[in-house]
């Protein structure tokens, strides 16, 4: 026998060719998910035979499908899942037919798993949702399609599996349809069809149905080969989110990111967002090579006419078609984090390469999933969904999540954990009457007038540090000239703002530039000098700020009267413990012109130094590289931050 000659180059060229189709099984437990997916890879001969014995092993050993083989095994891969027959997490498989190629996301059906759901709806073009036929349309069928129109898929098939259980009858397939269509009428799904099914038995899966015959549709498989998905993509509104800025020498400068919606072509007129600034394509880049044009979901690396000032973040668009620019917006919310919403919080928000600060202003309602009903909550808990105001600290460049999914759509990230603990689609910017007011009431005004009067403040302690995650504190760094005082200082403030702390840095120059640009050296300077700082830190401290102060402070009164101004429970003394000749060598410039005699009042020369009494901490220079890490250890120890 002889082997047909393959040219397998032509044959990866025509398989690349291949479009895509991205699906998800959504469905009640038990419904039929894994196993239609199962039988999918199985009848389409895209399982291997080592997989294949495997899995007729485990059919019989923790199989759900009595005699027969159990096709789910081959999507539930977590231990928990086989033991308790349920889908937990995501299952991706892939597979190709000679038409199309397929990514299937086989999705939790459990109520608690609605987040796990969302995951896997998030880049799916197609959902299928089953019902068993023994069952009709229940609470979590209601569910699914809610969350599927909630999430801008436009195809749907609900696949009426088990129809082996019911003998076929084409009655209760029509019923369970007339029934469907009654309540999706209510969503926005453009494009809705209906399969009979057994995924058990394979009937209607890949091959046409010999069991049912007055069904006149395709199959399954055939369905999924034919459906038409390659216009729901945007390709109206060009948007193109700047990821990376491409500089490998100083005679190329391009920009890479992956084409969201629209079609980037050469030559056209382009404007870059927030700038405003103008220009036009000069080339389109690729590895295979320049483009004339490009369009989603094409990564490119593009190049303009003229140098403008463009970072990570920024959105390329055409001139004439711009997205929204706004801080304030609506939004549907999925939460997804076991630990609840604390509204008062700020977040980051991760929307299109651009990340920022988001605050929430107004929940206007949760929806419950299962009936749709709304009601009124002060915070969601976790897989729950609803609607929000919200407000970013800077403008962010969208459109409403219908329009556009790729630049509709963003998620929320904690801060201090950084965790993903939502997903959230835009549904479009504030009404100038709906903007949230900053303007207090004139009740609220009276109630706090006598407060007001004495000076205190509206905002508590307690308020700010929960918004802020810290207490106001000051760190006062202290040591000779050329101890690395101020090199510990500024490593500090960019340590602590990377991981979320709110803090001001204040060091001799910034100080003396400014608020005592008049004052010299001298004793008494010096003594005025600090008195100043000491109380700016007060102030900063009392608005939950942590500040850093970078001085000399060479006596101990002074210190300590610097004390009694912040107070002691703020005040935290870190002294650089450095020898004159440690500091001598790392500053010499200083030193030698005192010893010329071109400066005086230089203190650990002509001006005694007093090691502080009782320091919080004592550092060496010689431990620079263990020296932040050992301040920042003691403010989590001592709850000034974080506080959890």
């Amino acid at each position: 026998m002889t082997t047909p000659n393959i040219d397998i180059n032509a044959y990866l060229d025509q398989d690349e060719k291949k479009d895509l189709l991205r699906l998800l099984t959504a469905g009640s437990v038990d419904d039929g998910k894994s196993t239609l997916i199962g039988r999918l890879l199985f009848d389409s001969k895209k399982i291997y035979e080592d997989q294949l014995s495997a899995l007729e092993r485990d059919s019989k050993r923790v199989g759900h499908a009595g005699e027969e083989i159990d096709y789910a095994l081959l999507l539930d891969g977590l231990k928990a899942e086989r033991e308790q027959g349920i889908t937990i997490d995501v299952a991706y498989r892939y597979f190709s037919t000679n038409k199309r190629k397929f990514i299937i996301a086989d999705t939790p059906g459990h109520t608690q798993y609605t987040r796990n759901m969302v995951t896997g709806a998030s880049t799916a073009n197609l959902a299928i949702i089953l019902i068993d036929a023994t069952k009709g349309v229940i609470t979590q069928t209601r569910r699914h399609t809610f969350l599927v129109s909630l999430l801008g898929i436009k195809h749907v098939v609900l696949a009426v599996n088990k129809m082996d259980l019911v003998n076929y009858d084409q009655k209760v397939f029509d019923e369970i349809v007339a029934e469907y269509k009654s309540f999706i009428t209510q969503l926005d799904v453009p494009d809705v069809n209906f399969i009979p099914l057994s995924a058990l038995k394979g009937e209607n899966v890949v091959e046409p149905t010999t069991q049912m015959p007055w069904y006149h549709g395709p199959s399954m498989l055939e369905f999924l080969e034919s459906v038409h998905i390659s216009s729901d993509r945007n390709f109206d509104d060009m948007r193109f989110p700047v990821q990376y800025v491409l500089r490998p020498d100083l005679d190329f400068r391009g920009f890479s990111a992956r084409v969201a919606s629209g079609i980037i072509r050469k030559g056209e007129e382009i404007m870059v967002l927030p700038s405003r600034k103008t220009s036009k394509i000069k080339e389109i880049i690729t590895y295979d090579g320049n483009l004339d044009e490009a369009f989603p979901p094409q990564s490119v690396t593009i190049t303009l006419e003229d140098e403008i000032d463009i970072s990570r973040g920024d959105m390329i668009v055409y001139p004439d078609n711009l997205p929204r620019v706004e801080r304030h917006f609506e939004s549907m919310l999925v939460w997804m984090d076991e630990k609840p919403m604390d509204p008062s919080v700020q977040l980051f928000i991760k929307h299109a390469n651009n990340t920022t600060r988001v605050k929430f202003d107004q929940i206007k309602y949760k929806i419950d999933v299962n009936t749709l009903q709304k009601s009124s909550i002060d915070h969601f808990e976790l897989n729950e969904i609803g609607r929000v105001v919200m407000t970013t600290n800077k403008a962010i460049f969208f459109d409403p999540y219908k329009k556009n999914r790729s630049t509709g759509s963003f998620i929320l990230i904690d801060p201090m954990t950084h965790n993903t603990v939502a997903v959230g689609m835009i549904i479009d910017k504030l009404n100038a009457e709906d903007l949230p007011s900053k303007i207090v009431d004139e009740k609220t005004l009276e109630a706090n007038k006598s407060r007001i009067h004495r000076g205190e403040c509206l905002v508590s302690d307690a308020q700010r540090e929960k918004r802020y995650n810290q207490k106001g504190a000051t760190l006062w760094i202290t040591g000779l000239h050329g101890s690395g005082k101020n090199e510990l200082a500024f490593t500090l403030e960019k340590e602590l703002f990377d991981a979320g702390a709110t803090v001001v840095l204040l060091d001799g120059s910034s100080i003396r530039s400014g608020l005592s640009n008049e004052l010299d050296f001298s004793p008494a300077d010096r003594t005025e000098h600090l008195r100043r700082v000491a109380h700016i830190s007060k102030l900063l401290n009392d608005q939950g700020i942590i500040t850093i102060c970078s001085f000399i402070s060479p006596d101990e009164n002074i210190r300590k009267q610097v004390v009694q101004i912040i107070g002691e429970d703020r005040f935290k003394m870190i002294h650089m413990d450095a020898s004159l000749e440690f500091c001598k060598q790392n500053k010499p410039e200083l030193y030698e012109k005192f010893e010329q005699g071109l400066i005086e009042n230089l203190p650990g020369a002509d001006l005694q130094f007093t090691e502080p009494e009782n320091p919080t901490l004592v550092l060496k220079p010689e431990n620079r590289a263990t020296n932040t890490k050992t301040i920042m250890e003691y403010l989590a120890d001592h709850k000034i931050f974080p506080l959890i």
